[in-house]
Order: C-alpha cells, then structure tokens, then sequence
C-alpha cells in the first residue's frame, strides 16, 4: 500500500536543481564542471547588508517575529514600491515570507479551489505549473514563440480564457526565457485581465534586471483595476543577491495577504528573523551594488549573446531582462558521438555535462522541447570558456544513421 497521495505523485522534482545538484556532485569529484544551470547571481551580498545581518545576530534578533514580517521590513517595502513603482499599499497589504517562492506557494494554496484555471505562459518558471497542481487547481499552457522574443500576446492569452479561468501568471522579466515586456505591451494583456476579472499573479522578483534601456514597469501601476487585480511577487534574492538569505514579499489586497498569511502561519511561520533585518537594509540603504550587477550582467549578455550566435545551427532571442538565455538547438538533435545519442533537449544537457563538463538546463523542463537554459550569472571567462566548450562538443556530433 502506498502513502503518497495522487496529488503529489502529479508533481514532478525541480528540473533546475536537479541538474545543479548532478553538477555539484560531478565538481565535488574533481571534475571542471562550468555551471550554466544556476539561478542565482554569483557575486557576494553587498558588505552594507551583511554587516546588517551580523548586527541583528549581535543584538540577540533571534526569535520569532510577527507571522507576515517584521513593522521595518513591511515599511521599506512600502516605501520602496512607492519610490521605484509609484504603487501605494499598507502595511497590512504586504507579506513577507522566505522567499518570493514561498509567496507564490501560499498565494496559490490561498486563491485555488479544485478544478480552477490558471494560464501560465509557455516558457514558464519550473515551478507555476506544480504550484497550481499541488493547491488542486488546473494549468493551461499558452505557448509563446521564439519569433515573438517569447512574449505572450494578446490574441493568444484571450484564446486561452475559459469560464474556469481564475489567475494568470506573468513573469516579467522572464525565467527562463529573459523576456521583458513594454508598458504598452503589459497594458494589451492586462486590459484583457480586467475584461474579463481574472486574478493576474505578477512575479517581478527580476525587476532590477533589466538591459537596453528598458523601463520596467510594475502591473499594479497601469491603473487602479490593475491594482485590485494583482498580487505582486517580489524580493531581495536576485537584485542583492541574497538568494540564501530567503526573503521574498508579495502585496496585493488585503483579502488575498489576509489569505496568504492564513497558509504561513501553519507553514513556514515568519521569515528568518536575521534575514529580514538584513533585507530592510537591503532596500533602505545604498543602491550602488545592484546597479553594478545589472551593469555586469548586461555586459555578460552581450558577450555570450555573440558567442551563442557564432556556433552553427543555434538562434538565439535577444534577452531584455533577468540573467539567462533561452537558446534553440534543435538542429543537433537526432545526433550522436560514439555511443551516445540525442534526440532531445534532455540528451542534450546530459551529453554536454558528460563531454564538455558544462551544466545546463533542457527546454522540456520550462515546457518548450528544443531549447537549452543557459544561465550567465557566472564570470566572462567562463562564460567564454563554457561556450566554447559546448561548441566543440556539438561539432563531434554527426547525424544519426
């Protein structure tokens, strides 16, 4: 007899850290691996933040706080949506948990009732779709284009709309893909979203991340039926790359952080009380660090963007946001180089760790076949030395039969 419960047994393992801890277990044995596959900043927390955490470990901070965050935490957030997004909210509009996944986790537990729809657009972050699964609700894939930039369109995101359709998730800018919208393109699906009352799930933990001169625009600031109508997600682990330290933060109505709170205070409980001094600092201190980073970060774009380009056969998207690339490699499928084969993008990946001692991620984990994740949140020497690496190991592979 067995104990799982169906629920569970319809949730597939995170693809992302799977292959990461496979990459870390291959490095632990002497092996050069290059990680590709990580989604996380590799430079330190900035020495403002950590001295914060330290201070709060000296000042005995070390026992449980209110349930949704800390009074300081929740006010820096406030003024920080106010400051970068022109967005007002109290504080009993704003959750703090530990880690903006958390927040999509209770929020989903909070909205779903069995049967209910979500639209997550197709690439999508590992996670929405199991998150919706587990809370009983029902994921309907909208699939977007690499012609497109991988951007949901209007058009696409009405025909995916049911009577059953309750939420819809916009990962702006996107994981995995990098795809960053416009205000004007924001305003097309979020019109739609009002039309028709649906719930929009808007995750900006990227927010600061983004290249070209793009202006990245918050949806609850597009106008006050946008406002009602969106959860933000949000937190400090990508933009002060903080991602151990687990705090993320989402604010919407008081109805749905009431909801939130609910489900964390039988979860998780608060946030990590060091962590969240850690994070007031985070957001109340100097800005200069996260500036810095998206500066390195669109410099590494752009280096292994040509890269990318130059290796026969791959087309790649040019990324406006986050720090990954969303690669096309169909044409090495159906391949082979002694007596391994590939035929998708998962033999792909493994045959890339094995003969070029280079982990990435395969595009069937983010729900598109034939597309590679490759994270440039590592140094340019690696970038370069990875890519090149893939490069050779694809010329050896010849067409099968």
């Amino acid at each position: 007899m067995g104990f799982l419960s169906d629920r569970i047994q319809r949730v597939g393992e995170s693809a992302t850290l799977k292959i990461a801890a496979k990459a870390t277990q291959l490095k632990s044995e002497g092996v050069d691996i290059i990680d590709f596959s990580i989604g996380e900043p590799d430079f330190p927390t900035p020495e403002n933040i950590k001295e914060a955490g330290k201070k709060a470990i000296d000042a005995n901070f070390t026992k449980y706080t209110p349930n949704n965050g800390i009074a300081d935490l929740k006010k820096a957030i406030a003024k920080k949506l106010e400051t970068d997004n022109g967005l007002t909210y109290k504080l009993d509009e704003i959750i703090v948990s530990s880690g903006a996944k958390n927040c999509l986790y209770n929020l989903c537990v909070a909205i779903f009732n069995p049967g209910d729809e979500a639209i997550i657009p197709s690439p999508y972050w590992v996670s929405y779709p199991e998150m919706v699964v587990l809370a009983d609700g029902k994921p309907v894939y909208v699939p977007c284009s690499e012609k497109n930039g991988f951007l949901m369109t209007p058009d696409d995101f009405r025909g995916a709309i049911t009577p059953r359709t309750k939420a819809v998730f916009i990962n702006n800018p996107c994981n995995p893909t990098g795809a960053a919208y416009s205000k004007e393109e924001l305003l097309e699906i979020v019109n739609i979203a009002v039309e028709k009352n649906i719930l929009i799930i808007s995750d900006e933990i990227y927010e600061k991340l983004v290249y070209d001169g793009l202006k990245f625009t918050s949806i609850p600031s597009l106008s006050d039926k946008a406002k009602q109508l969106t959860v933000l997600i949000n937190g400090v682990s990508k933009s002060y790359s903080m991602t151990g330290w687990r705090i993320g933060y989402a604010a919407g109505s008081k109805e749905l952080i009431s909801g939130m709170s609910k489900v964390q205070s039988h979860n998780t409980s608060n946030a990590c009380s060091i962590s969240q001094k850690a994070a007031v600092e985070a957001l109340n201190g100097t800005q200069d660090e996260v500036k810095k980073m998206a500066a390195q970060f669109e410099k590494r774009r752009n280096l292994g963007l040509a890269k990318l380009r130059s290796i026969p056969g791959v087309t790649c998207p040019t990324p406006r946001g986050a720090f990954y690339f969303f690669a096309n490699f169909k044409h090495y499928f159906n391949t082979e180089c002694g007596e391994d084969k590939v035929l998708n993008g998962n033999d792909l990946a493994y045959y890339l760790l094995k003969e070029a001692h280079v982990a990435v991620v395969s595009g069937e984990s983010f729900g598109l076949g034939g597309y590679l994740r490759i994270s440039y949140a590592t140094s340019e020497k690696n970038i370069e030395t990875g890519l090149d690496r893939i490069a050779e190991a694809l010329s050896r592979l010849k067409p099968i039969g």
